[in-house]
Formats: C-alpha cells, sequence, structure tokens
C-alpha cells in the first residue's frame, strides 16, 4: 500500500523523502520492524519510540512517523504528525481496509461489568445465528479461539487487525471492552460505534501510568459517547448525565428507575445444581421475563444493557432470552457443570477486594457449604496473602488452601503468609500445596448443596513456577477428575 494512501486524512509534515513510496506494514514495536514498513514512534509510559527510529531505519524501515525533531539519515522518509497515536489508529484503519464499516461494531465502557456485558451481547447475538466476534479482557474471542492481548482494549492496530480477522471469518458484528486509557491513548479512533454503552462508574486506575485523577478518568470514559451513534447508558448511576456532557450520539437509558427507556424489576436469586443465576421481569421498551446464567444482583444492570444493545439490533426477544439464559463468561464465576449435586465455579477472583465481591454474592445464595480454593501469587506484597485468608476466613465456611502461580517463591512460605490472615478468623481450612490434588480433594468431598469455587486462575491456562508457566487449564483438570469417579 501505498504511504500516501495510509496517510490518508491525516494532518502531516512531509520532512524528507516522498509519500509515494510502498509501504509493507505499519510497525510501532522497533523489534518488529520489517523492510520498507512505517514504523511509527510511539510515546508509552516506560519508553518512547522515538529512541529506536534510528534502529528501525537500520533495520530498512521505509518511513518513520515521528512527533519529534531527532537526527535521521537523509535516505529514509520522515512524516511528522502533533501526535503519533491517532496517526497510527488512522494508519492502521487504512492499512486494513477499515473493517469497522463492514460490521456492526458495539463499545461497553465502565468500571465494572465490562467483560460480562461483552459476553451476554455475544451470547444473545450467536442465539440469533449473527457471528460475532470480541475484543477485551479475555483477549481477541473469535469462533471457538482466544487470542491473547496485552491489553484489555489493544492498540489501534491489534484492533483494527482483529476487526478484518474478524471480517473474514463471516462475522457481522463485533462487541469490545473500550477502557478508559484505550479511549485517552486514541486506540479506537477511526471507528463510529454503532452503539455504546457505559455500565457504571467508581474510584479505580488512578496513578502515574493511568489516570491522575477521577475527573480526567470520567472524561476519558466520556469520549466514547463522541465516537458512537448510540448511547446506551446506567440511569441509576450517579455519573450517568456527566458521562453523557458534550456527547453527540441519540441516548438511551436502562435501570431500575421508572425514568429509564428499559426498566428492571422484581429481580430474584435462582440456585439449582449446576446453575446459578438471577431472574428479573424487564418493562418499558421490551416486557421480558428474564433468567441470566450469571451469579449476583449486578448482573440484572449488565443483562439489561445486554437487552438494550441487541433489541437495537433487532434480535428477538427469544433470542434475547435464550442467550442470557445459556451465557458464560471464561472465568468469571463460570459453571462447570457436574452430575452431582453441588455447584462448581472457575473464578479469576486473585485478590482480596475480588474475593469479597464472589463471595458475598455467593453467600446471598444460601449454600450448604461455600467451600473456596486458593492461593496467592509469589513476589507479591504479602499484605495481599494475609488479606485474602481473612476474607476467606470470614466468608467461606471451609477453606482449601493451596498454590497459585508462586513465581520464585516456595508456595509453603506463601501458604504460611495465608495462614496468617485466616488465622485472624474462625474459618475452617485445609492445606493442599499442590492445585491439581486441591482440586480433586474439592470434588471428592463435596457434600450436597455446596458452591465450591476455584478461585484465583480464572481464563489463564498456567501455573507459573521457577519462571517456568506449566500448562494447567482447571476445566481439563476438573474433567479428568470427575472421569476418574
Amino acid at each position: 500500500m501505498m504511504l500516501s494512501q495510509l496517510l490518508n486524512g491525516l494532518d502531516y509534515t512531509l520532512l524528507q523523502g516522498d509519500v509515494n513510496i510502498d509501504i509493507s506494514d505499519v510497525i510501532y514495536d522497533s523489534r518488529k520492524v520489517i523492510e520498507n514498513c512505517a514504523f511509527v514512534c510511539l510515546k508509552g509510559f516506560v519508553t518512547d519510540g522515538h529512541k529506536y527510529a534510528r534502529d528501525a531505519a537500520e533495520k530498512g524501515a521505509g518511513a518513520l512517523i515521528v512527533s519529534d525533531d531527532i537526527d535521521l539519515p537523509e535516505n529514509i522518509t520522515v512524516i511528522k504528525v502533533e501526535d503519533t497515536r491517532p496517526a497510527l489508529s488512522k494508519m492502521s484503519a487504512e492499512y486494513f481496509g477499515n473493517p469497522s464499516k463492514e460490521l456492526k461494531t458495539v463499545a461497553i465502557t465502565g468500571t465494572k461489568g465490562k467483560t460480562t456485558t461483552v459476553a451476554m451481547i455475544r451470547s444473545v447475538l450467536e442465539s440469533a445465528g449473527i457471528k460475532t466476534g470480541t475484543i477485551g479482557t479475555l483477549g481477541i474471542v473469535l469462533e471457538d479461539k482466544i487470542f491473547k492481548t496485552a491489553n484489555t482494549t489493544p492498540e489501534s492496530y491489534e484492533i483494527q487487525q482483529a476487526l478484518r480477522r474478524m471480517v473474514k471469518a463471516g462475522c457481522k458484528a463485533a462487541v469490545m471492552e473500550v477502557s478508559s486509557i484505550g479511549l485517552k491513548q486514541h486506540r479506537t479512533d477511526n471507528i463510529t460505534f454503532d452503539i455504546g454503552v457505559f455500565t457504571n462508574f467508581s474510584h479505580d486506575h488512578i496513578g502515574d501510568s493511568e489516570h491522575k485523577d477521577m475527573e480526567e478518568y470520567l472524561s476519558c470514559k466520556a469520549m466514547l459517547f463522541k465516537q458512537c451513534k448510540l448511547g446506551i447508558v446506567n440511569i441509576d448511576d450517579e455519573k450517568c448525565g456527566e458521562i453523557l456532557r458534550g456527547s453527540t450520539c441519540e441516548v438511551k437509558t436502562y435501570g431500575f428507575s421508572e425514568k429509564a427507556d428499559l426498566v428492571g424489576s422484581d429481580d430474584s436469586l435462582i440456585a439449582r445444581p449446576g446453575y446459578i443465576g438471577v431472574h428479573f421481569e424487564t418493562k418499558g421498551e421490551k416486557n421480558l421475563s428474564v433468567d441470566v446464567a450469571i451469579p449476583g444482583r449486578f448482573s440484572v444492570y449488565n443483562a439489561l444493557a445486554a437487552i438494550s444493545v441487541c433489541s437495537e439490533l433487532s434480535v428477538e426477544d427469544e433470542y434475547i432470552l435464550k442467550g442470557l439464559d445459556t451465557v458464560s463468561v471464561k472465568g468469571r464465576v463460570e459453571v462447570y457443570p457436574t452430575p452431582h449435586n453441588y455447584t462448581l465455579l472457575i473464578d479469576y477472583a486473585h485478590n482480596a477486594m475480588s474475593m469479597e465481591n464472589v463471595l458475598t454474592t455467593l453467600r446471598e445464595y444460601k449454600p450448604h457449604r461455600l467451600v473456596t480454593l486458593f492461593g496467592a501469587g509469589g513476589n507479591r506484597p504479602k499484605a495481599r496473602r494475609y488479606e485474602m485468608g481473612e476474607v476467606s476466613g470470614k466468608l467461606s465456611d471451609l477453606s482449601v488452601i493451596t498454590e497459585d502461580n508462586s513465581r520464585f517463591e516456595d508456595v509453603n512460605d506463601i501458604i504460611a503468609d495465608i495462614k496468617v490472615g485466616i488465622d485472624k478468623t474462625d474459618g475452617k481450612y485445609v492445606i493442599v500445596p499442590n492445585r491439581v490434588d486441591a482440586i480433586r480433594y474439592c470434588i471428592e468431598n463435596a457434600e450436597e448443596g455446596d458452591i465450591i469455587v476455584l478461585a484465583g486462575k480464572g481464563h489463564e491456562d498456567y501455573q507459573e513456577i521457577k519462571g517456568v508457566k506449566y500448562h494447567l487449564d482447571e476445566r481439563e483438570v476438573i474433567a479428568s477428575i470427575l472421569a476418574e469417579k
């Protein structure tokens, strides 16, 4: 593709060279430079791509996209822009042929609920026969494959590449989590989303490498509603008005408020062996009686968002109900079906706050016993271990303490730290250092009506020990143990 075409629509200055040259790819990582590529010098929190511009030129890059004045060889094309991040986004969209224009696109932003809402929307759309790809915390999900990404919202190049891959695979829709950082860093520029969704807002992501304060955090999330056609927002969140300040889109609302366009009501918990979820009714734009296969009253909000989105995409009610009744989020209170009268869950909770949220939610279901299997990561602050032990001791009927990515520490030392926290409580516990053995212990000692949570790994499929990542998918472990029985 010609460099001039990649620069289409960009405000730039040609410092040297020629824009009428053929470009092989758009690259922002100097380690991946190939002959005749355009190397975009991104500024990150840790490093600055301008430092690697000369190296990229020596490796054969055909053009350099810069925002700073730097000394470079005369035999390479140099393009100067005000900010290389928007430039990367624009060039990536051009390079992959603007694939978002060939899909129905949905973006979800908010502090919590993004991953679950994305999964719900995909489940409904797939139930209706609409092939859908997703981008988010779990990675890029396409058909039955997951391609891991470094961030919830990847760099613009990876987003555009994934969207083109979805189009080639026959997808008609793409649903993605759009983080505040992703919006701040222009990763989703050059996509006009058909629908943007706001779930909720709370304190998070404040720090040197993220947002300087809550005001900036909120304003970055609000950017989504200047690049979508329709905004669907949680009317019950106190920041709902602020998130729409300056918005340019049509707006619809959901929530429990009678003022919402889609109103939720009469929520209740559902629990039976192998199924744990929530029921609720809707009125307003839709009159439905809904069962959702994800526990917790907060799941109603995520489901209301999914119903609103899918209604706008003309999905029939029967598929909305089916998709929500069968939805599963890998590693997020994910039910693993067993032939026995207890419920087995896999969850990513790996710190005290996330464990407390999950266990408090599950206690509402009044299980015979709440059994929590967990460990703690090595080479991480010891305080986390004390806190996790204390939380599980207070909220679980039985804690099964084991390993979880011990890294370069001895698992027994980590377990000793967890015991410091759990010994502050009256909680019962057993210690089974090997995680596979610990899972076996939970299954072999399960009692009717138990809810068993395997916490910490979630969607991960490895166990990190002494610098080596060993394959460990808890689903495979469970299947093997059940087959033995």
